[in-house]
């Protein structure tokens, strides 16, 4: 279990986040949605230990960082360094010996070839491949669907739906709203660094409902009226 309490962030007087307080459960995968600048990405930050903040975040199992698998929206990946080299080196990092690695391709990538030759949604397969292999307990996937294939996208609902089966802890945003409502338990509604609204599975139209109320349909419709 994850427990975060009253996080809050700030970038000098700026507030990011506000007194965030939210419980995730092993089993479970929940879904962050917002509008861009939301809090999302720094949320995910504060709980993978990569930047500051006030507030706790509490781990059942002892030190959260050694059991996180952290996805990105911006990737990096080292020059002259092929697929097969970075999942090697990912699995060196935990100290796990993995000789099964070309059974897990689970994308079919081209691990003989540098991964900075890679196309965007190749370079994400390429990260969540290294994830796994690394035998993490929890998952922060930062926009996992955005770039990838059709295919590749149902791989991908189906890894999800795998590890919940596991029993592991699954946070992750998406800006396609469908993929959210397939694979999530619980959604919750960042807007201007506070969450807004969680709902259950089965009532995720309320959030929804309540992002196009906050302003986003009624803003595209003035647009569009104003510019016809």
């Amino acid at each position: 279990m994850i427990t975060i309490q009253s996080l809050s962030k700030f970038y000098g007087t700026h507030r990011v986040l506000h007194e965030i307080s939210l419980t995730f459960n092993r089993g479970e995968i929940h879904g962050i949605v917002g509008e861009n600048g939301a809090g999302k990405t720094t949320l995910f930050q504060c709980v993978a230990g990569l930047t500051s903040y006030s507030g706790q975040i509490h781990y059942d199992r002892g030190t959260l960082k050694n059991e996180l698998g952290y996805l990105p929206t911006d990737l990096f990946f080292f020059s002259k360094i092929t697929g097969m080299e970075y999942l090697q080196l990912v699995c060196n990092a935990r100290g796990i010996k993995n000789n099964r690695i070309t059974e897990g391709n689970l994308f079919d990538l081209p691990l003989h070839q540098y991964a900075e030759t890679y196309s965007t949604g190749m370079k994400k397969k390429l990260a969540i491949t290294g994830l796994l292999l690394q035998k993490n307990e929890v998952f922060i996937l930062d926009e996992p669907f955005n770039g990838v294939d059709i295919h590749s996208n149902s791989i991908i609902q189906e890894i999800l739906l795998k590890l919940k089966e596991l029993n592991k802890i699954v946070l992750m945003s998406s800006h396609i709203f469908s993929t959210l409502n397939d694979a999530c338990d619980y959604l919750h509604y960042l807007k201007g660094g506070t969450i807004q609204q969680s709902a259950r599975k089965g009532d995720f139209t309320s959030i929804e409902e309540d992002m196009k109320q906050n302003g986003i349909g009624i803003r595209v419709a003035d647009i569009v009226t104003g510019m016809l």
